[in-house]
């Protein structure tokens, strides 16, 4: 058995994949606001007890911007890179669904080194509720599997989820500040065993074991 929690020396580029990559300061401050502005509209749907009239205004409207803005569309896989508050570089889909800079469905998680794994912060609103109150158990694991990936991919290399099991400890809620961890506790080979847990003011809802299989790279 092979214990390896360190870093790769220099992390794998996807465009060893044939994948095109931006960086995030690429990314226009306009781009973000709409997707934070989107972000906010989903929710607002979800929740509107607005009258027919502006119901269909607004349909109208949505509509004329969907098609205003549906040009020049990336391409399937584009990858964001990412500079770490500690200098590490890190790499995820740009649309990703959990942390992806341009999904306004992302909460989203931004994740950032600290000792023994990774670490971030994310509070949840309706858009992510499942029973009253609280949030969907799909999106719980969600956060989990990016949270024990992304971990894999910045202490090892990039790998995809073989197994995902989570333990739900006690009701994860909305509107509540959650902190996200994951970890790599072992390696054997292509095999990296993962791990993390969320937590609500300080006590664990949720927790989470996984078997990543980092993919080979090309030569």
């Amino acid at each position: 058995m092979t214990v390896h929690t360190q870093p790769v020396a220099e992390a794998p580029d996807p465009r060893s994949f044939g994948l095109p990559v931006v960086e995030d300061g690429s990314i226009p401050a306009e781009l973000r606001s709409l997707v934070s502005r989107v972000h906010d509209l989903i929710d607002v749907v979800a929740n509107t007890g607005a009258d027919r009239e502006t119901l269909a205004e607004a349909a109208a409207v949505v509509e004329d911007l969907t098609g205003r803005l549906d040009v020049d569309r990336r391409q399937i896989g584009t990858m964001v890179e990412r500079t770490m508050s500690d200098g590490t570089t890190e790499y995820g889909t740009i649309t990703n669904i959990v942390s992806g800079d341009t999904s306004p469905v992302a909460p989203p998680l931004f994740l950032e080194r600290v000792p023994g794994g990774l670490r971030g912060e994310v509070t949840l609103n309706t858009i992510y509720q499942g029973p009253p109150g609280l949030a969907h158990g799909g999106w719980v694991a969600a956060l989990l599997d990016q949270a024990v990936g992304s971990a894999s991919a910045v202490e090892t290399s990039p790998g995809l989820t073989a197994k995902l099991e989570v333990n739900y400890r006690r009701p994860t809620p909305l509107f509540t500040p959650l902190e996200v961890v994951g970890r790599v506790d072992r390696t054997e080979g292509r095999k990296v065993f993962v791990s993390g847990e969320i937590r609500a003011h300080g006590e664990v809802t949720a927790e989470a074991t996984a078997l990543m299989i980092r993919v080979e790279i090309p030569e």
